[in-house]
């Protein structure tokens, strides 16, 4: 970690950071305090410590671009606009690889299953927190840092079809989208050129080909993690550090067969009612609050295991 955060603090024009979890919130703050353009992949950074990048971003000169593909389309979708003029923000989601499954055979799913992404080619972290549809809550609370929105101006819809990566509505009726192949590629070479764009070598979209479109909204009872982030998000505070770090700790032990998949939002839920820290000052809380909330989220594992 040290090593990474000496990196972070060289002098750059354009950083990305794509570390998975709160790992990456530490180098990304050293990237800022460099006054670079920070181009930010890693949500959980925005989650544990939204208000406190944002400041950093402003004292130091620097500049955040969204590389999530998700936020890319908002903020494509926010170019030229009144901030005053939008209704609500739709961020899109695939639904994951469970979205069709049967709520009684949740119970049973496999890390092979929970795996297999049905659009995207993603590690193997970022695939179960699509599975469970945490990613989803992680990002809803991304956008509300991001964008200046009221955190009930952010809706959640699912697109299995992963074309339209999110939308912005406005008071006039209108709605505006990025649409794209599911490719990475093109965020981050969004982020890489801005304001510009450059050619990529991610496919075109062929809509005759997709030919249809279909949109949904999510079932709270097959995915309770968006309702926990939801809550997170509204009571503030420590709450959203607590959300990532119990998540990140469940999804670790799934990973490792120490849980069974439905544990996942269980022991977030859990750890998140058992929390009493206070908010955060700095990174520095921060990273204490993470740190000791992955000991309450350790021994809630444990006793999980146990009785398994």
């Amino acid at each position: 970690p040290q090593a990474i955060n000496e990196a972070a603090a060289r002098p750059a024009d354009w950083v990305m950071s794509a570390i998975i979890g709160a790992a990456g919130l530490a180098p990304g703050v050293e990237a800022l305090k460099q006054g670079a353009t920070l181009a930010l992949a890693n949500k959980e950074s925005l989650v544990c410590a939204g208000q406190l990048m944002l400041d950093t971003a402003t004292a130091h000169g620097a500049t955040m671009l969204p590389v999530d593909s998700e936020h890319s389309a908002v903020f494509q979708a926010l170019i030229g606009e009144n901030i005053s003029a939008v209704e609500r923000i739709i961020i899109t989601a695939s639904g994951g690889a469970f979205r069709d499954w049967p709520l009684e055979k949740l119970a049973d799913a496999t890390l092979e299953q929970a795996s297999s992404h049905p659009n995207w080619d993603m590690g193997a972290k970022i695939s179960v927190d699509s599975a469970t549809m945490m990613n989803k809550g992680l990002e809803l609370i991304e956008a509300y840092h991001l964008f200046p929105v009221a955190p009930e101006q952010i809706d959640i819809l699912v697109h299995p079809q992963s074309v339209i990566h999110s939308m912005v509505e406005y008071v006039d009726g209108s709605m505006l989208a990025q649409l794209g192949t599911p490719d990475m590629r093109t965020p981050i070479a969004y982020a890489l050129a801005w304001p510009n764009r450059m050619a990529t070598p991610a496919p075109s979209l062929d809509l005759d080909q997709i030919a249809t479109l279909t949109f949904e909204t999510p079932d709270v009872k097959r995915f309770p993690s968006i309702q926990l982030a939801c809550e997170a998000l509204k009571s503030g505070g420590a709450a959203p550090i607590v959300l990532n770090a119990a998540n990140e700790i469940a999804v670790h032990h799934f990973l490792n067969h120490d849980v069974p998949f439905l544990a996942i939002p269980q022991v977030v839920e859990e750890t998140l009612s058992r929390q009493r820290f206070t908010a955060p000052e700095n990174i520095y809380d921060v990273a204490q609050i993470d740190l000791e909330t992955r000991k309450i989220t350790e021994k809630l594992v444990k006793s999980i295991a146990y009785a398994k």
